[in-house]
């Protein structure tokens, strides 16, 4: 059996539009929004949502196997506004592990609880070259500051303008594709939420359903440790994280590969769901590797850790600089989105 085609151009396109919205954990309302307008347009999709304000889409199909399930989160890192400074600066608490080194000068919009939304950019609080020499001193929160772009000197300038403790602050992510490459921060973890949508459009488009029913949860507090916890459905009996595959010294992972985590902080995944996708990808010849995360987890391991009773791995697109200014590849972009195809419609592994 054949995979049906992917839009590498639709792909592309959905993944920019859904990078360029805004979407810190606790803040990803309009990134949701937007996931949720997109796969609105496929009937074959009953849509709702979870209290905790994550997407549940269902696509189901008279089987007489229990369904499985596949997750991705649209939340990303961040920030809120932790204090505001004498000077009318703002000082931050990050969301997730946003690396405070590589947000120096990086811009900025401070959203306020009134629905404002307010540019500015991140800078350390000894910024000028022609009175201090900043070299040595920490990029941390606390030297670190927001310099908004608008009138202030002062904490109560700064609150006149509508902001307050709190709010959220949401980085730019400075996406631009170029030779089969997408830069941007935030590739984790919508790039994999691109993977679903491409899947789901691709198998519409080819006239073919799964071969069981299938949840796809497009969870919204990933990053601080609980997205998944709940939101599947008690039936699932297995559960396919797409997340990110880590790349860098030490990794097997790389750009042009999907890769199958064996292991991450949270332990081993399932052995025997771990060995079906091995077969699976092998059967279609998709590009994949086995590698080990130190130092991560994922929504899948929420769910376990909440009680979830499903076999459950753990794949994904390598992401060079995780946590960073992002890179991924459209092969391994293209191998994960096969690799949820070929699950989806697998008939002899089922």
């Amino acid at each position: 059996m054949s995979l049906p085609k992917i839009d590498e151009t639709y792909f592309t396109q959905f993944l920019v539009d859904l990078l360029n919205v805004p979407s810190p954990t606790g803040f990803a309302s309009m990134a949701v929004d937007f996931v949720e307008k997109e796969l609105s347009k496929y009937k074959q999709l009953q849509l709702s949502r979870t209290r905790k304000g994550a997407l549940l889409a269902k696509w189901e199909v008279k089987s007489d196997l229990p369904p499985v399930a596949l997750t991705a989160h649209v939340d990303t890192l961040g920030a809120v506004v932790k204090e505001i400074k004498s000077n009318g600066r703002l000082k931050l608490s990050r969301i997730g592990g946003i690396q405070w080194p590589t947000i120096e000068t990086e811009g900025v919009w401070v959203f306020t609880s009134k629905g404002e939304k307010i540019r500015g950019s991140v800078l350390i609080d000894v910024a000028s070259g022609h009175i201090h020499s900043g070299a040595d001193i920490p990029r941390d929160d606390k030297h670190l500051e927001v310099r908004l772009d608008a009138k202030t000197t002062s904490k109560k300038e700064t609150r006149a303008l509508g902001i307050n403790i709190g709010d959220c602050v949401a980085f730019d992510t400075r996406t631009e594709v170029t030779d089969g490459f997408i830069r941007s921060r935030f590739l984790d973890d919508k790039a994999c939420v691109a993977n679903l949508v491409a899947a789901v459009k691709s198998m519409v488009a080819a006239g073919q359903s799964p071969v069981r029913s299938v949840y796809f949860l497009i969870s919204n507090y990933e990053e601080v440790g609980h997205g998944a916890s709940a939101g599947i459905p008690d039936e699932v009996a297995e559960l396919v994280t797409v997340d990110m595959a880590v790349v860098g010294e030490g990794q097997e992972s790389d750009e042009f590969h999907a890769t199958l985590c064996i292991k991450d902080s949270g332990g081993p995944y399932h052995e025997g769901l771990n060995k079906k996708l091995r077969a699976i990808a092998e059967q279609h010849d998709i590009p994949y590797k086995t590698d080990v995360y130190p130092f991560y987890g994922s929504d899948g391991e929420a769910f376990w850790r909440a009680g979830g009773d499903v076999a459950m791995s753990l794949i994904g697109p390598g992401i060079d600089a995780s946590h960073n200014y992002e890179r991924a590849h459209m092969d391994g972009l293209n191998a994960t989105t096969n690799w949820i195809m070929a699950y989806l419609l697998n008939e002899t592994l089922t």
